[in-house]
């Protein structure tokens, strides 16, 4: 077998005879090259099957896994955004609850002509104390500050709404002791119409002429006139009594009572609770009496004392 190379230059060749050997080796080599480079892709295809990078199935499920967690997390979106807009309408009306618990605070201190300073609901109730609970703070180490989420927001607002319920179940207690006080208090006259016409202390007896002690004042009016309570309190006598005709004794605590006597007609009966201003009685002339008037008695600690004093007294 011969074997022939043509040169660039001149067309120069040279000619080269192959033996029967090389011959035979040549002829295998050319034979045996496709199945060598068959055999060698195959094997890189395997090697980049291995390591995941020509597998088309893989790809395909990677595709598919993408589009789930695209899914999945357009899904959390749209359910974070509906969770956002209710905690946004909670706190908007957790607002506007504080709003009116504030001023519903205001106007009841201006009622009650209590301290501002003491109940003063435009400013954030006074508190501290330290956290036990963060074991960094305890040991004195520090914490670096991180904005609070929506729902702290929302626990602080709702602890500020808790604070400002019990200043107002405060200011209602006050307002009831006040008012309870301010009910109880004896002062004014026992009477819608008519005039004083006999003060306490030594006068003339209509009866019998002579000096006697009068432990009441007396208001002269028209028959069957109203006779109202000085001050709240409850009924501890409604009926007949020596010298008083009938007679009306209110207990208002706090070792007050008074009586109203020579009634015409009573209105209530032992036992009743009467407030400050209620009809107890009608003006009459019953028992000693020389005409329709209410003999009028006050009583500080079983003792009487001059009703003049508490017709005109005002609450401190």
């Amino acid at each position: 077998m011969n074997i022939i190379i043509v040169g660039r230059r001149h067309g120069e060749s040279k000619t080269y005879t192959l033996g029967s050997t090389a011959k035979a080796v040549m002829v295998g080599f050319l034979f045996a090259l496709p199945f060598a480079m068959g055999a060698s892709g195959y094997w890189l295809a395997e090697r980049l099957a291995d390591e995941g990078i020509f597998d088309l199935n893989a790809a395909k499920a990677w595709e598919r896994d993408l589009d789930m967690q695209r899914q999945e997390l357009q899904q959390i979106r749209k359910q974070t955004d509906q969770e956002l807009e209710a905690l946004t309408l909670k706190l908007a009306e957790l607002q506007g609850k504080l709003l009116r618990l504030d001023a519903l605070g205001e106007r009841l201190v201006d009622v009650s002509d209590l301290h501002a300073e003491e109940f003063d609901f435009s400013a954030l109730p006074a508190v501290g104390g330290p956290d036990i609970t963060n074991t960094n703070l305890m040991a004195g180490l520090g914490e670096a500050y991180h904005s609070p989420e929506i729902s702290q927001v929302l626990d602080e607002l709702a602890e500020r709404i808790d604070s400002r319920e019990q200043q107002l179940e405060v200011l209602d207690d006050l307002m009831s002791a006040n008012k309870l006080s301010s009910d109880t208090f004896v002062a004014g006259r026992p009477i819608t119409k008519g005039w004083m016409s006999s003060r306490y202390g030594k006068r003339t007896d209509p009866f019998t002429g002579r000096l006697a002690w009068h432990a009441g004042v007396d208001f002269a009016g028209k028959m069957g006139a109203d006779i109202v309570s000085v001050a709240s309190g409850v009924v501890t006598w409604s009926g007949p009594r020596y010298g008083y005709g009938k007679l009306v004794e209110v207990n208002h605590g706090n070792g007050y009572k008074t009586r109203y006597a020579h009634c015409k007609e009573l209105k209530v009966n032992v036992g009743d609770v009467v407030r400050k201003g209620d009809t107890i009685a009608l003006m009459g002339s019953s028992g000693r009496s020389t005409g329709p008037h209410v003999h009028f008695e006050v009583y500080k600690n079983g003792r009487t004392v001059d009703p003049a004093a508490y017709i005109h007294r005002k609450p401190r």
